[in-house]
C-alpha cells in the first residue's frame, strides 16, 4: 500500500492531523494498535485556541452543542459545609477572541466528533493496525504493520508517530526522552453513581486526602480524581471506588452503581530531545508527557499536529524541505513551556487543593516569535507582532454581508491582508495564497474599526497570516515577504 503521510496513533493528535490533510486532499492512513477507540475522559477540558482549531475544522459548534461550561467547585469542610467557587476564570467572547472560556467535554466524545468529521471527507481509523517496524531511505518510510488479516506493508512519503507517552515510533527512532517522575500517582475514572448534584464540582480534603467528582459534560457520568501512594495496589472495582469516597468524605450515600472507565497513573514531565529524524515525526504525547493539571495535554497535541499538517502539505506540494525543521523549531519550545506550567499548577494543587485555572492555560498568547518563519518591521510595543496568534476580527464584504477574518482560514491557505492598500498587489496569484484588500472600497470592509484596533494597523500595512493562524509577516513591503509563502 502507498499513502503520503502514514499515522500512528488515532487520538485527537492523530485524528486532527488526519482530517487536515483530507480537507486539503492530501492521502493518509491513519492507524491505531487499539482494537477500538478509546472510552474515557482523560482529557475533558477544551482551551479556546483549540476551539478556534476546530472551528477551521467545522467542528467547534458541534463539540460546544455536545459539551458545556466548567461548574464551580464545591469545596466541602470537614463539618460538611461548604463554599463555592468559579472554576475557570472565564471571559466574555470579543470579537478578536472568539471564545472566551473552555469548554468541558470528555475525551471520547471530542475523538469521536473528530472521527465523524474524517468519515464526512472520506477516511476513517485502521483500529487493531500495529506497527511493528520501519525504515527509512531520502525517499520514502516503509512500514510493517501486524493486523488480524496478516502482515501489511506501507510506503509512505513521511510517517508521524502521534501513538503516546509509550511511543513505539520514538523507542525505534533512539530519541531520547528526559525528565522525572513528579512523586504523584492518582486514580481517574468515569462512573455511575448516585448520591450528587450534577450542578457543581465537588471537591474535599487536601493533600494526599483529596478527591474530587466532577459532572462531566454531555454525559450522565462523573469523572473521580484523587491521588492514591506511590506503593500498593488500588481496589478500583466499584465497591473499592466507593469505599473510598466514603472514607475520604465521610459520606455513606454516595454510591457507585458502575465503573465505565478508570486509570491508575504515574505522573511524570518529560520532553523529547527532537520531533524529527528524517521523514519521520513524533507529535502529542509522544513527544511530551506531563501532570494533568491545567488541562492542557490534549490542547497541546491538537496543536502540534495544527503545525505539522500545513508543512507537511506544503513541502509535498513543492515547497522546500526545510519547511519540515520548523515544526521542532517551533513545537518544542512551547511544550517546554506547557511542561513548566502543568508542574507549577500541580505544586498548587498539593499544597493549596487549588484546580482554578485562568488566562494562562488558555493557549491564546502562545506563538511563535522567535521562529524562522517571523518576519517583523515593528517596534517591540506593538499591539501585534509576527509569531502572535492571528486575531479574529468581524468584517463586511463589499456586497454588504457580514463575515468572520476566521471564516477566510478554512481556505487552509495563507491569507494576505493589504490594509487600505494604495495601489494593487505587486505578487502573483498562485496556489495556497489568498491575497486579500480591505478597505473602504475594497472587497473586503472594517466598518468599525476591529480589524485596524486588534492588528494595529495603519494605511498600507500588511499582514502575511500562515495557514495555521499565526502571523508569518507584518511589513509594508510585499517582496518582503516573498519567502514565508509556500
Amino acid at each position: 500500500m502507498d499513502t503520503d503521510i502514514l499515522i500512528c496513533g488515532a487520538g485527537a493528535a492523530g485524528l486532527t492531523l488526519a482530517i487536515d490533510l483530507a480537507r486539503r486532499n492530501v492521502d493518509s492512513l491513519l492507524i491505531d494498535q487499539a482494537e477500538q477507540p478509546f472510552a474515557g475522559s482523560r482529557g475533558k477540558g477544551m482551551q479556546p485556541r483549540t476551539l478556534e482549531i476546530f472551528e477551521a475544522l467545522d467542528v467547534a459548534d458541534r463539540m460546544i452543542a455536545s459539551g458545556g461550561r466548567y461548574p464551580a467547585q464545591r469545596h466541602y469542610a470537614a463539618d460538611g459545609s461548604y463554599r463555592d467557587e468559579a472554576s475557570v476564570r472565564a471571559a466574555a467572547a470579543t470579537p478578536a477572541e472568539p471564545y472566551g472560556e473552555p469548554l468541558m467535554l470528555p475525551q471520547h466524545l471530542t475523538e469521536g466528533i473528530l472521527r465523524e468529521r474524517l468519515a464526512e471527507l472520506g477516511h476513517a481509523p485502521r483500529y487493531g493496525h500495529t506497527l511493528t517496524g520501519f525504515a527509512q531511505d531520502d525517499e520514502r518510510v516503509t512500514a510493517h504493520i501486524a493486523t488480524a488479516g496478516g502482515a501489511l506493508t506501507v510506503n509512505a512519503r513521511y510517517l508521524v508517530g502521534a501513538d503516546g507517552g509509550r511511543s513505539f515510533v520514538r523507542k525505534t527512532l533512539g530519541i531520547g526522552f528526559p525528565g522525572e517522575a513528579m512523586n504523584a500517582r492518582a486514580v481517574v475514572a468515569d462512573l455511575t453513581l448516585s448520591g450528587l448534584t450534577r450542578e457543581v464540582w465537588h471537591r474535599w480534603g487536601s493533600g494526599a486526602q483529596q478527591i474530587s467528582l466532577c459532572p462531566l459534560r454531555g454525559t450522565s457520568l462523573f469523572q473521580l480524581q484523587m491521588p492514591v501512594p506511590l506503593n500498593g495496589v488500588s481496589d478500583l472495582s466499584a465497591a473499592g471506588l466507593s469505599a473510598a469516597i466514603a472514607a475520604r468524605t465521610g459520606r455513606a450515600d454516595i454510591q457507585v452503581q458502575a465503573v465505565h472507565w478508570v486509570s491508575d497513573y504515574a505522573m511524570s514531565a518529560r520532553l523529547a530531545d527532537r520531533y524529527r529524524q528524517g521523514r519521520v515525526f513524533i507529535a502529542g504525547d509522544a513527544a511530551h508527557v506531563h501532570p494533568p493539571t491545567g488541562g492542557q495535554g490534549l490542547n497541546t497535541s491538537v496543536q502540534d499536529a495544527w503545525n505539522l499538517g500545513w508543512k507537511l502539505v506544503a513541502v509535498l506540494h513543492g515547497a522546500g524541505a526545510a519547511l519540515l525543521d520548523t515544526y521542532e523549531e517551533e513545537r518544542r519550545e512551547v511544550a517546554a513551556g506547557m511542561l513548566g506550567l502543568s508542574t507549577r499548577l500541580l505544586d498548587a494543587a498539593r499544597q493549596r487543593g487549588d484546580l482554578r485555572r485562568g488566562r494562562e492555560t488558555q493557549q491564546l498568547d502562545l506563538g511563535y516569535r522567535n521562529s524562522s518563519l517571523s518576519r517583523d518591521t515593528r517596534g517591540d510595543d506593538a499591539v501585534l507582532r509576527a509569531g502572535d496568534r492571528a486575531p479574529d476580527a468581524p468584517l463586511t464584504g463589499a456586497g454588504g454581508q457580514p463575515l468572520r477574518l476566521f471564516s477566510l482560514l478554512k481556505s487552509g491557505d495563507a491569507i494576505m491582508l493589504r490594509y487600505e492598500a494604495p495601489a494593487p498587489s505587486a505578487l502573483r496569484p498562485r496556489r495556497g495564497l489568498r491575497i486579500v484588500t480591505v478597505g473602504a472600497h475594497a472587497e473586503l470592509r472594517d466598518p468599525d474599526g476591529h480589524l485596524r484596533a486588534a492588528y494595529g494597523f495603519t494605511p498600507g500595512e500588511i499582514a502575511l497570516i500562515r495557514p495555521d493562524g499565526y502571523i508569518a509577516a507584518l511589513t509594508r513591503d510585499e517582496t518582503g515577504i516573498e519567502g514565508l509563502i509556500y
